[in-house]
């Protein structure tokens, strides 16, 4: 299988307002095959998000290149799509209107993406819901409907920066299961930001650890788990132990063993 995305050399700094220059990242160098789910994990600071963005085109490299599909990344491509840790969806806006909002802007007629935004709400439990402003949503249903707004235009890739950070460990719990689910379903790429190992160790078939700022990618383990995943079997508790004896040697904050609150 081909390399969807391919990182080389990558390092990425940031000039303050008091014209202090801030090493995010350093010397990143990362391979993704096509409908890998990549989880990237690293302590608070460690520029997860930033090479997320970089990853999307949202901003650009201070030296290194990265390449999706091929070619060389200046800007976000339509091949592409975002889900933020806030819904961000637009709240005057219906459920509906908010999912077809990416066909809208490539001049979809508004017969063709309610009938595509009516099929993804179907396949995120939303069917009921197309009518429903962002208000009237539990937050689990509103990040249901910002994935499904994600993948309304079919991307190939989508990036996932802490999407179920603000939920509840229930809806947090749901919202992985359906997460996989969608993804063993539909075959895409998935590059996922979070905090937590095991979430990490539920969802990836990869989790790449990051160090403290700069960030460098200090680990990338291939996680050999079938799904669905039992976070209690003896060999999610395995992957579970090393990765966070790792996190432990390379973070300033020493976290017990298995008391992660998720």
């Amino acid at each position: 299988m081909e390399n969807i995305i391919e990182i080389k050399g990558l390092n990425k700094s940031f000039i303050t307002e008091k014209k202090q220059e801030i090493n995010a990242l350093k010397n990143i160098d990362i391979a993704i095959k096509d409908q890998e789910f990549i989880c990237i994990l690293g302590p608070s600071g460690s520029g997860k998000s930033t090479l997320l963005r970089l990853m999307e085109g949202l901003i650009n490299p201070t030296t290194g290149s990265i390449n999706v599909m091929g070619k060389l990344l200046t800007n976000p491509i339509p091949e592409s799509g975002f889900v933020f840790q806030e819904y961000s969806l637009m709240p005057w806006r219906n459920i509906i209107d908010n999912v077809s909002f990416g066909l809208e802007l490539r001049k979809y007629t508004k017969k063709q993406r309610y009938k595509i935004a009516e099929d993804i709400l179907s396949k995120f439990g939303l069917k009921e819901f197309i009518k429903s402003f962002p208000y009237e949503l539990s937050g689990g249903m509103k990040q249901r409907a910002a994935i499904a707004r994600a993948m309304a235009t079919s991307p190939k890739i989508l990036y996932m920066d802490e999407p179920f950070g603000a939920l509840d460990a229930y809806t947090r719990f749901q919202m992985q299961k359906e997460l996989i689910e969608f993804w063993l379903k539909e075959k895409r790429t998935i590059v996922f930001v979070t905090h937590s190992v095991e979430e990490a160790i539920f969802l990836g078939t990869r989790v790449i650890i990051m160090s403290p700022r700069p960030g460098e990618i200090v680990a990338d383990y291939n996680i050999d788990l079938s799904y669905p995943r039992n976070r209690w079997n003896e060999e999610f508790g395995s992957y579970f132990e090393n990765i966070m004896n790792l996190m432990n040697e390379i973070s300033e904050v020493q976290v017990p063993r298995r008391c992660e609150v998720i």
